[in-house]
Parts: C-alpha cells; sequence; structure tokens
C-alpha cells in the first residue's frame, strides 16, 4: 500500500496537537517530574532493545557505503552512529538532570502594584507547540522531548533517519512510562518517515507550530532560517572567536584555544577564529599551531603574517598551514579547521569581530583587567567569556541543566535555550473594580447605574 502524500501525513499527525498542548500546560510540576524520573529508569531497563535496534541501524549505514571507495568515511559514518552502554547511562542521567530543575511554569519573575492598587505580575507560560528538526544523537531526541514535557509544551521531533530504530525503541519506552505516570497520550509527536520532503513541510506548518529548532549543520540551519513560517529559537549560526591579549598567561591561553577547537570540533561553540596580538605572536602561535596540526589534526588557516612566522615549519618537516581568504574569516566552521589572525592591539581584534560578526561566542585571553572590561563590553555577543574556554557556552556551565541548543539571535533570548527560554512570559494583574480614565459614564450616575442592572 502505497504512503500517504507528505501534507497529508504530517496534517493528520499534528491534528489535535494544540489541544494536547493545552493540557500539558496544564500539567502540576510533580507530575512532570515523576514521569521524567520514570522515563529514565525505564532508558536504563531498555539498555538491551536499544542497543539490539540501534546495531540494526548500523549495519544498514555500514550496507549504505559498501560500494564507496572511501572506507574512512564508511568507518566514521558507522562509528557516529553506534551506541554503547555509556550512552544509554547519559540518557538516563541526563532525563534526571532534568527531572531535578525547578518547573518553570508559573514562575512569577516579577511583581508590582500601581498607584491605583491594581496588582501586576509577569509570569512564566508555554509557548506551544515546538518543532525539533535534528541531526544529532538519540541524546538530543531524548532531550528535545524531556525539556519540552518539563517546560509544558509539545514537541514534535524529527530525528536523523540514520538512527530510525534507535529512536522508535526509545521513544517506545519512554511514552509508555510517561503515560503510566500521569501525562497524556501524544504528549510528543516522533515523526518516523525518512524523507526529507517531510522535514520540508515541517518547517513550512506555521498553523500548527508556534517555533522551530534546527540541531544539526549549517546547511539545515540555513533551509530552516529561509523556508520557516515560525519563529526560529535557537539561530547558533555565529562564528566563535578568541583574542590573545599581549599581555596574558600563554600556557593558559594555549589550553584554552586547544580545548576551545578540540573538545568537540562540530559543536557551534567550537573555535572558528583565533584572533593574536602580534607582540606575542612568535612565543606564542608556533608551538599551539604545531600541536593542532601533529597532534590533534586540525587544518589551519593563516594570514599572511601568520603564513611567514609558520614558513620556516614547513621546510623542516612539519605540515604546512594554508593562507585564509576572506571566506574564512566569516565561516563557522564546525569542524577541524582553524583561522589565525594576528594582530596589531585590542582595537584591531574588536574590529576584526564586529567585521565578521554575527559573533555567537567571543573569548579573551588576558591578564590586563582593562582588555578584559573592555571586551567583555564591547563585544556583541550571546557569550562573552574572559580566560575561560568557549565550549562552556552551554547551559550546563551556566548551572541551568540541559539546553536545546544555543541562540545568537537578538529577539527573545541570547545564549542557551534552555527550561527558562522554552517559555515566554505573560501578564496577570489583580485589581478591584479599577477603570480606564476617562470612563464613559460620568461618576455621579455609578451608583443609578448599579441598581438598574438585574
Amino acid at each position: 500500500m502505497p504512503e500517504a502524500p507528505v501534507k497529508l501525513y504530517l496534517d493528520k499527525l499534528l491534528k489535535d496537537c494544540r489541544s494536547i498542548a493545552r493540557r500539558l500546560a496544564l500539567l502540576s510540576g510533580p507530575v512532570k517530574e515523576q514521569a521524567l524520573r520514570a522515563m529514565a529508569d525505564r532508558v536504563a531497563a531498555d539498555e538491551e532493545q536499544i542497543l539490539a535496534a540501534n546495531g540494526k541501524d548500523v549495519d544498514a549505514v555500514g550496507k549504505s557505503y559498501e560500494s564507496d571507495v572511501t572506507k574512512d568515511r564508511m568507518k566514521a559514518a558507522v562509528a557516529r552512529v553506534r551506541m554503547t552502554g555509556d550512552h544509554i547511562k547519559e540518557i538516563a542521567e541526563r532525563l534526571r538532570v532534568i527531572a531535578d530543575f525547578p518547573d518553570p511554569v508559573g514562575a512569577v519573575t516579577s511583581r508590582w502594584e500601581r498607584p491605583d492598587e491594581l496588582q501586576v505580575s509577569r509570569v512564566r507560560v508555554p509557548i506551544g507547540v515546538i518543532g525539533v528538526i535534528s541531526e544529532m544523537s538519540p541524546l538530543a531526541t531524548v532531550e528535545s522531548i524531556a525539556l519540552c514535557l518539563k517546560s509544558g509544551n509539545l514537541c514534535v521531533f524529527r530525528g536523523a533517519p540514520e538512527w530510525s530504530l534507535t529512536h522508535k525503541a526509545i521513544e517506545t519506552g519512554l511514552r509508555e512510562a510517561a503515560e503510566e505516570s500521569g501525562i497524556p497520550a501524544g504528549a510528543w509527536i516522533l515523526i518516523e518517515r525518512p524523507e526529507k520532503e517531510v522535514a520540508v513541510e515541517l518547517i513550512r506548518s506555521g498553523k500548527s507550530l508556534d517555533a522551530i529548532i534546527p540541531r544539526g549543520s549549517a546547511g539545515l540551519r540555513k533551509t530552516v532560517a529561509e523556508q520557516a513560517k515560525m519563529p526560529v529559537l535557537c539561530d547558533d549560526g555565529g562564528l566563535t572567536q578568541l583574542y590573545v591579549d599581549g599581555d596574558t598567561d600563554i600556557p593558559m591561553a594555549q589550553n584554552m584555544v586547544i580545548n576551545s577547537k578540540v573538545q568537540l570540533t562540530g559543536a557551534p561553540n567550537s573555535l572558528d577564529t583565533l584572533l593574536v596580538q602580534q607582540f606575542i605572536g612568535r612565543q606564542f602561535l608556533p608551538p599551539l599551531i604545531n600541536r593542532l596540526l601533529d597532534q590533534f589534526k586540525i587544518e589551519v588557516r593563516g594570514c599572511p603574517k601568520t603564513i611567514a612566522l609558520m614558513g620556516q615549519m614547513a621546510m623542516s618537516g612539519h605540515t604546512a598551514i594554508i593562507p585564509a581568504t576572506e571566506t574564512d574569516w566569516r565561516t563557522q566552521f564546525q569542524g577541524r579547521v582553524l583561522a589565525v589572525k594576528m594582530v596589531e592591539h585590542i582595537d584591531e581584534a574588536l574590529a576584526h569581530i564586529v567585521e565578521h560578526g554575527p559573533c555567537l561566542t567571543a573569548v579573551i585571553a588576558t591578564t590586563r583587567y582593562e582588555s578584559a572590561m573592555r571586551f567583555a563590553r564591547e563585544v556583541d555577543a550571546s557569550a562573552v567569556f574572559v580566560n575561560a574556554s568557549s565550549r562552556l557556552h552551554a547551559g550546563d556551565s551556566y548551572g541551568m541543566g540541559a539546553d536545546i541548543g544555543l541562540s545568537g539571535a537578538r529577539l527573545h533570548a541570547k545564549g542557551p535555550i534552555g527550561l527558562e527560554q522554552l517559555t515566554c512570559e505573560k501578564y496577570v494583574a489583580f485589581g478591584s473594580g479599577q477603570l480606564r480614565l476617562p470612563h464613559p459614564v460620568p461618576e455621579t450616575y455609578f451608583d443609578a447605574i448599579m441598581l438598574k442592572r438585574p
């Protein structure tokens, strides 16, 4: 039997999402916490079934590369999809972390009283129905579902097809555990069809979705930004740039660069551009670049000054660096590539960051207080770090627990999109008959009008 057209398939899936989202918004904090703990226990208990399903996904990925002459690509793809018991434990632990955090729904963020004694409050409420399109591992799947559930939202999730059986095995147990704990049926939607057209149609489902979150490559984010018919919550396409000041602790700064670039090269907050004050360039760069090239296999693209400084290294048998192009200064690499530029002073570094924005994460390595404060004040980024790795730009580093992605947008929220950022605020006001003046009925007739009411 042929499958239904993509639009009909999605329309059927999303038919009742609004009514279910209203029920989710009213769930109490203890019910959601209990459900998330039960979901964590279920994931841990289902480890054998999940790994068996993952084995089938791994086999399917391997077979898809059988005719490919590049065996390294096949090995990398298989390694990316394969899960272990440690991955299952990490998923269960992440669910428990999310369960532990306070429920953001209903939190009063501010309260004040007006001169007419009207009491006004701002209260956190769920956004509604949130679509998530992910190219990431099942950990991102579970995070997305759990964060949306805890914040009272309905998650419509479309994951990477290479984990299809793994997703299904995990999601089946999660759903059963949640419903047994009092969560309404349909509290999240997992899209199982693998066609790219499904993702494109979801991006255009503005009548059903209140917001959408892309979790993956620059290409995915670009597609979502260009075609989305609803607000995009996580726009993490800005650059991550690190400036090493002339006054700095060199070993500390070198470790910061290595951690910012190598700790997870595919992350959006992985280092893209390294700016080094040329006063310390000769002392700072050669040993660092050689380690990046030889030990960590990072491709380094340098400015003319950096090329000249490192030129003798290629002659002595070291791997050569590559001349940087103008495009490199504007590229979020999310891979094993780093652009390096020497600058005369902090003014040139700040001008470079402004010219080659937007900036997602900005870092300065310095021992000079004035430089640190000026950098923190002047750089427009979703996060600015002084003497700390850019990889710390994440919800767990801030004590927010898990996050569903980073945002460099100017509206709604910058930085990690965690539980609070998955809510918005509404006003609640308590009065005792206050009216907007001037009232159309003269004050002398108030009592007469009241008496005439049935």
